[in-house]
């Protein structure tokens, strides 16, 4: 709890990064970009400037605005190539799943609109610790551990891998080509990445591994869209318009919201078997019809409306579980998600993402850029809304949430964990708001997720709970490692407080002068 200014982050040296600049008197948007270039350093696994961003910004705690940084599709890649070659979908340690990384430059548009301080001066923090080296952390350590073999390619090995292993907790790394390219982007801005020897090497690692990259494809930028809302328990919900499953999410809580889900009248499984079929109806508008709206239309209106929340909630029997949808997405994901509040009452709500753990596992070792694997979210079938296609943008598992009351942003969160984030924004915002938890309760919470099939659960789960939901028809998968991570700061305007909470299940925390 703080009065003045706050930061969380899943990564404490990108916290402090965060604190540091707020406690210098710069603002919100200042402090979120010094904090996830520090992310792309300490959590190379998670994230990196090779991938993509969207962030919802509240200045001086009015309505939020939505910036979308995620990229688009190389102009030769057209659906029937894939088809004619026989590819059904999209390989994640392929070139095809590199889409342009749009997360530069909406950090220098960011920046440029609404920061306060130098580029140069928010990216030096991260540069130098790429350069002189970090600590590496356990859950970094973890992660980076399970996903060695992706990293096994002599380029990337060679930076990734130092003697041919992963770093244990408390090993020290170091990565001195990023720390160049941090410093030539926060002299050079955008152009830095998008146009000189930075996209000349990626375009060129690309080609030689088969893809379609050209130069010309790097032409592009980020833009500030309308962010889309559902009213919940006397709050707004506030998330990024598709190609983001924003909207997923906002489903989810329309749904809850025709259950009084704050009494005694609903048991935890009761209220965790609503979550799950809740999010199956959510997910299935999710498969099948978010997309690229430049390239097919997404009726965001009708997905939001009472119609079709109350349609959904006559399709749930408490007592039965309903067939959840097999996705044909990969699975596993790793994502950054921070949230910054500065004294002015400016307020952020920032997401950055490689997808995949180390992404692609592609490295242009030259500049220390690992590249993300965003592509391998699109669908190679003709004439489905998700199909690849020249220019355009796949469907985005990351969201950033902002919670607003009364035209005044309340509470910037978020929940990482692909395809998890949906359910996790939502069942995070059932927990505050229902539940009458805090942040950091509400974060700690234990999580499930209907996935492929199958219930997943975290251990935290008491037994007895799951047995009911097994009851229900549920198929249960218990995990082993947990599901996502969540940040989140209250702006407590009566008392003029800030109140964070930053997940134990990550490295991170929140904190506040």
């Amino acid at each position: 709890m703080a009065a003045n200014g706050m930061a969380a982050t899943s990564h404490p040296t990108a916290t402090l990064a965060a604190f540091d600049v707020l406690r210098s008197g710069g603002n919100a948007a200042d402090a979120a970009i010094a904090a996830v270039a520090m992310q792309c350093v300490v959590e190379p696994q998670s994230t990196g400037i090779g991938g993509d961003c969207f962030i919802l910004y509240s200045r001086q705690g009015g309505l939020p605005v939505a910036l979308n940084g995620s990229g688009r599709a190389p102009a030769k890649a057209k659906v029937d190539w894939y088809v004619e070659r026989g590819i059904g979908e999209i390989g994640v340690q392929t070139p095809h799943a590199v889409t342009i990384p749009g997360a530069i430059d909406a950090w220098c548009t960011f920046n440029r609109e609404h920061g306060t301080r130098p580029l140069a001066e928010l990216l030096e923090p991260a540069a130098r610790t790429a350069e002189e080296g970090y600590v590496v952390t356990p859950r970094v350590a973890a992660d980076w551990h399970r996903a060695q073999e992706k990293l096994r390619d002599p380029v990337t090995a060679a930076l990734f891998l130092p003697g041919g292993r992963p770093p244990k907790p408390g090993d020290k790394m170091r990565n001195a080509p990023l720390a160049a390219t941090l410093r030539r982007i926060g002299r050079e801005g955008r152009e830095a990445f998008y146009d000189g020897a930075v996209m000349r090497e990626i375009v060129a690692r690309l080609k030689s591994l088969g893809g379609l990259h050209e130069e010309e494809d790097f032409a592009q930028h980020s833009n500030w869209v309308e962010p889309i809302s559902a009213a919940y328990r006397g709050y707004e919900v506030y998330e990024c318009p598709p190609n983001g499953q924003g909207m997923a999410a906002l489903m989810i809580l329309r749904t809850l919201a025709g259950y009084a889900l704050d009494g005694d009248a609903f048991s935890e499984a009761d209220r965790l078997h609503l979550v799950a079929e809740a999010s199956k109806a959510a997910y299935w508008v999710r498969d099948n019809f978010i997309c690229d709206p430049e390239f097919v239309p997404v009726d965001v209106a009708d997905f939001l409306s009472e119609a079709r929340a109350e349609r959904v909630r006559r399709t749930i029997r408490l007592d039965r579980a309903m067939p959840g949808p097999r996705w044909a997405e990969i699975e596993h994901k790793d994502t950054v998600y921070l949230c910054t509040v500065d004294r002015d009452g400016n307020a952020c709500s920032f997401i950055n993402s490689l997808f995949s753990s180390f992404g692609t596992g592609i490295l242009a070792p030259q500049c220390g850029v690992l590249l993300h694997n965003r592509g391998s979210g699109f669908r190679t079938i003709p004439g489905h809304p998700n199909a690849i296609a020249p220019r355009k943008r796949p469907l985005h598992t990351i969201i950033p949430g902002m919670l607003v009351k009364e035209g005044r942003a309340a509470m910037p969160f978020g929940v990482m964990g692909g395809h998890y984030q949906a359910v996790g924004h939502a069942h995070f915002i059932h927990r505050l708001l229902d539940r009458g938890m805090d942040p950091q309760q509400a974060a700690e919470q234990p999580r499930i997720l209907p996935f492929d099939g199958m219930l997943q659960v975290e251990r935290a789960n008491p037994e007895l709970v799951i047995a009911e939901l097994a009851h229900r028809g549920h198929e249960i998968l218990r995990l082993e490692v947990p599901l996502g991570g969540c940040q989140a700061i209250w702006i407590d305007h009566d008392r003029g407080v800030l109140i964070g909470g930053s997940d134990p299940r990550k490295d991170g925390l929140a904190l506040g002068y």
